[in-house]
């Protein structure tokens, strides 16, 4: 795995490493991480998620997530524009969740900046797809060693700053970009990864929001 970031699980299929082998962990790899996503309630929690998991590894969130779902309202944001005081100390008491008083309240400001967003755009999925990289922007080739050395992106870098202006918090360049990875803006399965064609091919058949 050193060089190549990739292992080859017992069914015989070589992955990316970071699933580490674990059955929840290398579903999410599978199933989720990086297929294309336009369901606004759905980006909406990833991109919260993704606040959440600064400092702390992304299994730890996927295994609360059943918990943040229930907690913040299926994450959506026009319910959770409204939560107020009264929530937040609800929120701070659930052990099921990361209790992080500035997470949990940036979520809150996030979800009322959210409903200003829609309303401009018409949905979520319109405003973050319009930042979709092009190729030029994008590595030659995705290896082990690309991943390694770009946690970031000039996208991320453009839409971090487009969000901060706009009120959004704990959306630095490196959690827009793990977002960006996980809601299929962009595909950094390593090469040699057997979900690397499978999304490459759905983000050919993708219909982008206009």
């Amino acid at each position: 795995m050193e060089k190549t970031g990739l292992i080859t699980g017992e069914d015989g299929l070589t992955r990316c490493f970071w699933h580490g082998g674990l059955e929840d962990y290398r579903r999410y790899h599978d199933e989720e991480w990086g297929r294309p996503v336009t369901d606004d309630f759905r980006l909406f929690e990833k991109i919260c998620l993704e606040g959440f998991q600064s400092g702390l590894s992304w299994l730890t969130i996927l295994r609360k997530r059943e918990n943040f779902r229930a907690g913040f309202a299926g994450f959506d944001f026009h319910k959770v524009a409204l939560f107020d005081d009264g929530d937040i100390a609800r929120l701070l008491a659930d052990a099921g969740i990361i209790r992080h008083r500035g997470k949990i309240v940036s979520t809150i400001n996030n979800a009322r900046h959210a409903v200003d967003l829609k309303a401009e755009f018409g949905s979520l999925a319109r405003y973050f797809w319009s930042f979709e990289p092009g190729p030029e922007e994008r590595p030659a080739s995705m290896d082990y060693e690309t991943l390694r050395a770009n946690p970031t992106s000039p996208t991320s870098v453009r839409l971090s700053k487009d969000l901060k202006k706009r009120g959004w918090s704990f959306v630095g360049p490196t959690t827009v970009y793990a977002f960006m990875q996980a809601m299929g803006m962009v595909n950094d399965h390593i090469e040699g990864c057997c979900c690397r064609p499978q999304v490459e091919q759905l983000r050919t058949e993708f219909v982008r929001p206009v």
